[in-house]
């Protein structure tokens, strides 16, 4: 007879009052525990004052606000900040984590050189040397390109900054829906500033896909703000994820259809009278009257037209409605659902009003720099597909804080281009799967060690600043990335205007006129001056796409899912994160995927069933999970499992689901879109 979870537990239990009476657990304990001390990579302990450093979490971007516990000037534990804006006391798994990955066996320990496949250690004025003479005859050039995973610290001016003093303009963030609403506001809408949720004066807050309380935008401050209960919150998307399990409403939406069902919205508020001055509203009105009508837009995102027009009226009678759009993961929206979620806001008279969409600032202070809004519009994927077709020469690649090799779609094109750039630069704190790739890995240090900072996190109401403070000196050789740049440029006899990285934090806190020492000291600067907004452009021309159907060739919508305990794009399953992954998300080396009771028997597949998901793009193996949080023909897929770098925690671990998602260019915009991937389920 098996013992599942549930009967292990009542055998422990039951058993509880004989084990104490016999030394044989005790000594087994105690075994265990001197066993576990030794692990080499295990903090000691020591004794000495108690302390709090208040700090900024750098490890995803949120920009949550830390509490970090000392004992005798070492950290321990980390909390959430009450005082910080963006945390308010709360803190997420990958926050809770943040102590334990100083001292995790992934870390890189110093500047390590690829030898013939090889890693040797160098010293950093090796380093230097080698990367001096590789850009002595690049300058001008525009040939050398860097790739960045911070979404929101000022160390992207400073590679921005110096790419552009060597003549090129091939920066790239990673792929984020904070750069799909970059293009979407910025370019095709004409908008100014960088967009942001004002949740907190909200009373009703509808998110078309975008999973505000588990994985999308500043997290902590959306959960926050759903703990108040003074909003009533819906949730659009083809999944129960966390935001739809607490939601006041779960609308299933079928993926990549947020958009459609938005304009279907807007289809009864245009029949109500609602209006708007944005340029073009005319023709971009009388194209959803006539193409997104209640019956086209049931059929299209699987939506009753009943339940449409209730969500109409739910917006419109609320006093401080605000739309939130963005995909289930972060990343792969198309600029069609983020232009239809920003024109119901417009719709309803939200822009730049409490509780509702607002535009917010743009902050820079490397002159060098075009201006952040319009590098995240550079198309990282794009440039991978030149590089991979030779239209585009790329001698030297820069990625910071960034692992392209393992969260990118196909991501087998991007290591095929990688191999034809001859010489590649790892600033990576750990050793994830593009380091092991790069020529050169020079270890940035983990932000507990380093000065860093955060400036209004994407989704973020309000301009907010805060500063990043070491806790502790680097445990191993490593050294603060901006610093290290600004030095090379300064030995290429480059000027980006600033000798360290400090006096460029300086400068952005002048210039926002916060207080220097303040922030050093943990204080957040907030402000909630808006960009004013004379008018806004509708695009007419990619209205059409949300009408497309999907192929028959692969018969189900793959949904990724984010998970922060298992991981995100840029970290792997932390060592505390694996005893909190669920059992029907990872078994020995298989991850789950989700299917409902329908959609299983009409592929003839049953619990715990070994299957392929096989797409244009490639495949991974899974096992199924049967559960009704999935809506028909969709199969749902965790994000964070399939490392083949990183640490025995999380490597070999289940399987990448970024290795079935497909790209498919938007008409119109050139924007790669893998929010609406497909899949068949084959039989292992």
């Amino acid at each position: 007879m098996g013992l599942d979870r549930r009967g292990f537990i009542t055998f422990l239990v039951g058993g509880a009052a004989g084990t104490l009476f016999t030394p044989v657990p005790w000594k087994l304990l105690d075994d265990v525990s001197i066993w576990s001390q030794n692990w080499p990579w295990i903090p000691r302990l020591k004794y000495g004052a108690r302390g709090v450093t208040p700090t900024t979490c750098k490890l995803c971007p949120a920009g949550c606000g830390l509490d970090v516990n000392t004992v005798g000037k070492r950290p321990v534990t980390a909390e959430g900040n009450f005082d910080h804006p963006l945390s308010q006391g709360g803190i997420c798994p990958l926050g809770s984590a943040a102590v334990q990955l100083l001292y995790s066996p992934s870390r890189v320990k110093g500047p390590l050189k690829n030898n013939g496949g090889k890693f040797e250690s160098i010293s950093w004025e090796e380093a230097g040397k080698i990367l001096a003479d590789k850009l002595s005859g690049l300058k001008g050039s525009g040939k050398v390109a860097c790739i960045s995973g911070d979404e929101n610290g000022t160390v992207n001016e400073v590679l921005a900054g110096f790419l552009a003093a060597l003549g090129s303009s091939d920066f790239y963030f990673m792929p984020g829906d904070a750069s799909v609403y970059a293009l979407a506001w910025n370019k095709i809408m004409k908008g100014q500033g960088q967009i942001g949720f004002d949740l907190e004066n909200s009373d009703c807050v509808l998110m078309l896909g975008a999973d505000l309380l588990s994985s999308w935008g500043t997290v902590v401050r959306n959960q926050k703000v759903f703990g108040q209960k003074k909003a009533k919150f819906i949730y659009a998307g083809p999944v129960q994820t966390g935001s739809a399990s607490v939601a006041d409403k779960w609308v299933p939406v079928l993926p990549g259809k947020e958009g459609a069902l938005a304009l279907g919205i807007a289809f009864f508020l245009l029949n109500q009278g609602k209006t708007c001055s944005a340029r073009g509203f005319g023709p971009f009105k009388d194209y959803i009257l006539t193409n997104y009508t209640p019956s086209k837009v049931e059929t299209l995102t699987g939506v009753p037209a009943r339940t449409i027009q209730k969500i109409a009226a739910e917006l419109l009678s609320a006093k401080k409605p605000v739309i939130v759009s963005g995909s289930d993961f972060g990343q792969g929206s198309s600029s069609l659902d983020i232009v239809a979620g920003i024109f119901l806001n417009l719709l309803l008279g939200r822009l730049n009003q409490p509780g509702g969409l607002v535009a917010l600032p743009e902050m820079q202070v490397v002159d060098q720099v075009p201006g952040l809004t319009r590098l995240r519009q550079n198309n990282l994927v794009k440039f991978i597909a030149d590089v991979q077709d030779g239209t585009r020469q790329t001698e030297l690649l820069f990625i910071y804080e960034a692992n392209p090799l393992y969260a990118l779609p196909q991501n087998a094109q991007f290591a095929t281009a990688l191999e034809k750039i001859p010489f590649k630069v790892s600033f990576s704190t750990f050793l994830d799967e593009t380091a092991t790739r790069a020529d050169l890995i020079l270890p940035a240090p983990h932000f507990l060690e380093r000065l860093d900072d955060a400036y209004t996190p994407f989704g973020a109401g309000s301009i907010t600043y805060s500063v990043s403070t070491p806790v502790i000196e680097p445990i191993f050789d490593t050294r603060s990335t901006p610093d290290f740049i600004l030095d090379l440029a300064k030995k290429a006899g480059l000027d980006l205007g600033f000798s360290s990285f400090e006096q460029v934090l300086q400068a952005k806190a002048k210039k926002l006129g916060a207080d220097w020492e303040e922030l050093q000291a943990g204080k957040a600067f907030v402000s909630r001056n808006n960009v004013a907004q004379l008018s806004v452009d509708l695009p007419g021309d990619i209205l059409s796409a949300g009408l497309k159907t999907p192929s028959s060739g692969y018969p189900l919508n793959l949904v990724v899912v984010a998970r922060p305990y298992i991981g995100n794009t840029r970290l792997a399953t932390t060592p505390a994160g694996v005893v909190t992954i669920r059992e029907n998300e990872l078994k020995g080396k298989d991850f789950y995927v989700h299917i409902n009771k329908a959609t299983a028997k009409k592929l003839g597949l049953r619990q715990g069933k070994k299957v392929k998901l096989v797409s244009s793009a490639g495949e991974c193996k899974a096992l199924i999970n049967i559960t009704e949080t999935v809506m028909n023909d969709v199969v749902a897929a965790p994000l964070g499992f399939g490392h083949t770098a990183w640490d025995d925690f999380s490597k070999g671990k289940g399987d990448n689901i970024f290795n079935v998602l497909t790209v498919t260019q938007e008409k119109g915009t050139g924007l790669y879109v893998w929010n609406n991937s497909r899949v068949k389920v084959v039989k292992a």
